[in-house]
């Protein structure tokens, strides 16, 4: 695609690089790993450092820092509910002044850099903006579901809710490849909460309208109208765990930088997406993207539950075979050109147990072609399990041989 996408929240950071390091030639799994793979995608920690870079097609811009502490969990959470509580429709307006009650802005804060000489300096600096959607009140708390764009690598985060009042906020959780989180705040002075509605039953021409924050909290609580232009899109985005093919919708509501995190919204006061991103490029309009509801619900239930989401761990460094020049591929024979090459492998990981080395090519998992790395983390992590046994066909250096894996869960330690 010639087009470029565009995370539509505030946060614009600096790339983060690896510098690759020389390696003898003789180890060329190291080799690949330094001299070719510009960013290693390593299978398991789903939070990694976050990265302001951008996709050579299209752009993404992301925020940057690492995920701020969890804190505990309580021990049970009520699942999200589906069923909307009754919101006035008798006008597009009535509706809009009973469901922005729930709609926040969310501050995400960095440590300022410290001067001993300058005793001003050193102070929280907002790295950027977002909105929210309050989802529900238990006790004295109250959750709210954003991107994990919007929060990653806060120090702090700030929620202005309708009222004018500004609380402290606490993360639950996040997901990168989902791109969703989970606040914690105050209960007392929360008026509302929004419910999900069903995205199964959404059609091209329902009306929608998205309620956030575009360009900050100056424009609090804005409100566009539109109408679904499609179901069921993906969208190729990059994020802090590695490229991901993301499930969206796609609406014509003005979607601007800063309405990351906020609620889509049908008629009937649903929320039935998170608005995520959109397309920004010259001459194009009108191309906003959200998550599906029915896709948030299971995904912010487990992180209000486990702080996180549980995906199957392989525990290996990779890049595409097409992408290493040849010389550096050994024995590996001239028709196969494609696959995944393995740069390092974690020796504690499933794939270090299973005798995986530095050097080997996964060709082939459970009999299915793995072209590149976006076959192998699609395989994984939509189709597969935490516990399940999976065998990878390889090729080290000209031999070919079959490999069982059992995938363990990358949020275990």
């Amino acid at each position: 695609m010639d087009e470029n996408f565009q995370q539509d929240d505030q946060n614009k950071n600096e790339q983060q690089q690896i510098q690759p390091q020389k390696k003898e030639r003789k180890n060329w799994g190291q080799t690949v790993l330094s001299g070719v793979i510009g960013s290693v995608l390593t299978f398991g920690a789903i939070f990694y450092t976050p990265l302001g870079e951008q996709l050579t097609s299209p752009q993404i811009e992301k925020s940057e820092g690492e995920q701020t502490e969890q804190t505990e969990q309580k021990e049970e959470v009520p699942k999200v509910k589906t069923t909307a509580k009754e919101v006035s429709t008798d006008s597009l307006a009535d509706m809009v002044e009973e469901t922005s009650k729930a709609i926040v802005g969310i501050s995400n804060y960095k440590q300022g850099e410290q001067n001993p000489f300058v005793p001003s300096n050193g102070g929280d600096v907002q790295g950027g903006s977002g909105s929210g959607v309050i989802i529900k009140q238990e006790d004295d708390d109250a959750y709210v579901v954003t991107n994990n764009h919007v929060v990653e690598g806060a120090d702090r985060l700030e929620v202005s809710l309708a009222n004018g009042e500004t609380v402290e906020a606490t993360l639950i959780g996040s997901d990168a490849l989902s791109d969703l989180a989970v606040l914690r705040i105050s209960n007392e002075h929360v008026e509302s909460v929004l419910e999900f509605g069903d995205s199964d039953e959404l059609r091209a021409g329902d009306q929608v309208v998205a309620i956030g924050n575009p360009l900050g909290v100056e424009f609090s609580r804005s409100v566009t109208q539109g109408i679904i232009s499609a179901v069921d899109r993906t969208i190729e985005t990059k994020t802090s765990a590695g490229q991901w093919d993301l499930q969206v919708i796609q609406t014509d509501a003005a979607i601007n930088p800063g309405n990351s995190g906020g609620p889509l919204i049908n008629m009937n006061g649903e929320v039935i997406g998170i608005n995520s991103l959109k397309i920004a490029a010259g001459g194009v309009e009108g191309l906003g993207f959200a998550i599906p509801s029915n896709d948030v619900i299971p995904l912010v239930e487990e992180i209000m539950k486990n702080g996180s989401v549980a995906r199957p761990y392989l525990g290996i460094s990779m890049t595409d075979v097409d992408k290493i020049p040849r010389s550096y591929l050994g024995e590996l024979p001239n028709e196969v050109t494609e696959g995944v090459a393995v740069a390092d492998v974690d020796a504690n990981s499933p794939a270090g147990k299973a005798g995986m080395k530095p050097g080997d090519i996964i060709v082939k998992m459970d009999g299915d072609e793995v072209q590149n790395t976006e076959d192998l983390r699609n395989a994984l992590y939509k189709e597969l399990k935490v516990g399940d046994k999976v065998t990878l066909e390889i090729y080290r250096g000209k031999e070919k041989m079959n490999v069982d894996v059992t995938l363990s869960s990358n949020t275990l330690e």
